[in-house]
């Protein structure tokens, strides 16, 4: 069964506590610290795949959980870290969340992360230093990303074959290509997009056979939206016309004119192609020829029999020239985009001894990374990635974490902000959903 959308709800693995463990041995005195960090949380990834064709899973399984990551130990033992769940997804994928495009999924074997797995805390023994020897403090695993995703599936062709309901799409693809798509002689056959191979001078196009358009597809009429997306992603459109149709510009007019509402054709090639054209006079194919050359003087019309093999070979050989050249000129277009150079102008970016990039913010901007309000209940709020991810990490239950999480705040000059705008000591602060009070003296 086709399938070509579905809404999944995505929630990648938390990641482990960390451990406050003290090393305690016979004969050694004083052991220190030896809480290990807890694992990272398994993310969720989409690998396109060239065998899967359909989207149909996502409909029996609408929830992908990713494992958690485990919990620190004694002896600096670290959790371990969550298994990445893996998805399989047909090339052509689009992952969107809240509307905005998320991945793109174009070739075999592409990879994207969806959905990030939390990063674990650490133990007290990564907070051991000369002075502060024996820390109680460890972090909380931070949870992993958790969202409702909507996935699409554009189909990747080299040819779009659209057209009227019953214009011989189907019969046009069963006769170039391997493809055995429903063929009959009523409206609508086809309810579902049919891919297929034609070869021609050692060459392969990839056809998709897009189900019949009406006027008002755009907005949703007939099968509407949802096949009209698979036309954004062919290289090439073939316009398949009737030649029995009362006035072949009236139906060439029609079709152009909802895929201009839905996508930009001004970089699309187009090439027409006059169907069971079997026997027909010549002057009645010249004369619906002519009748859509009126409504666009430059289009390229072929007329054509799919049953009886009439210029099927000529019609391919436009449709590989056609889609050569927009390679060409993707080519072309990838490579200007990549001489063009890149500045980043917020951070300075440095290097640790281990080579592990880190990203250093001036005071400047880290005065700008992050942001006070207050509801009308009286409790502050705090946003900002940087203390987000500390609050996260912090362990409400231990003292000694939340006196670091507010001497993070200290240093961030967050306090001084919350004291100008008249918190008190019992004042409530909530950041990233934590809430505790706010205190003198910390």
């Amino acid at each position: 069964m086709f399938c070509d959308t579905a809404k999944v709800s995505l929630k990648a693995g938390k990641g482990g506590d960390g451990a406050v463990s003290f090393r305690r041995e016979i004969y050694i005195n004083k052991g220190g610290p030896d809480g290990g960090n807890g694992g990272k949380g398994g993310s969720i990834i989409f690998q396109a795949d060239k065998d899967t064709n359909t989207l149909i899973d996502f409909r029996f399984n609408p929830i992908l959980t990713a494992p958690d990551g485990g919990n620190g130990s004694g002896t600096r033992s670290n959790g371990r870290s969550g298994k990445n769940l893996i998805v399989e997804v047909p090339i052509g994928t689009v992952v969107k969340r809240d509307g905005k495009i998320i991945a793109d999924l174009t070739e075999d074997g592409m990879q994207a992360v969806i959905a990030k797995g939390g990063d674990g805390g650490f133990g007290n023994a990564h907070f051991k230093s000369s002075v502060r020897q024996t820390p109680v403090i460890a972090e909380v695993g931070e949870p992993g990303e958790a969202f409702e995703a909507e996935i699409e599936l554009k189909l990747l062709a080299d040819v779009g074959l659209v057209g009227l309901p019953n214009a011989g799409k189907s019969t046009f693809l069963a006769s170039v290509t391997n493809a055995k798509p429903e063929i009959a002689d009523y409206a609508f056959t086809t309810l579902t997009p049919n891919l297929g191979v034609a070869t021609i001078d050692r060459n392969d196009l990839l056809i998709a056979d897009i189900p019949g358009l009406i006027e008002g597809a755009s907005d949703g009429r007939g099968l509407g939206h949802d096949f009209l997306r698979h036309v954004d992603r062919t290289a090439v459109l073939l316009h398949l016309i009737d030649v029995y149709q009362d006035d072949a510009g009236q139906a060439y007019s029609t079709i152009r004119g909802e895929l201009k509402k839905y996508s930009d054709l001004k970089s699309r090639t187009e090439i027409v192609a006059l169907t069971k054209c079997e026997g027909l006079d010549d002057e009645i194919i010249e004369m619906q020829k002519q009748a859509i050359l009126e409504k666009n003087p430059e289009a390229k019309i072929f007329a054509i029999s799919s049953v009886a093999k009439k210029n099927l070979d000529d019609l391919l050989r436009a449709l590989l020239a056609a889609v050569k050249e927009n390679q060409k000129q993707q080519e072309i277009t990838a490579e200007q985009i990549g001489s063009t150079p890149i500045e980043f102008k917020t951070a300075i970016i440095s290097h640790d001894m281990e080579s592990l990039p880190t990203i250093s913010l001036s005071h400047h901007e880290l005065k700008k990374a992050w942001q006070v309000t207050q509801d009308e209940k009286g409790v502050y709020h705090v946003t900002g990635e940087k203390i987000e991810k500390f609050a996260r990490r912090t362990d409400l239950s231990n003292y000694a974490s939340v006196n670091r999480l507010r001497d993070i705040m200290k240093k961030l000059g967050i306090r001084a902000e919350l004291t100008t705008r008249g918190a008190k000591a019992d004042s409530i602060i909530e950041i990233s959903g934590k809430h505790f009070t706010l205190v003198e003296d910390y």
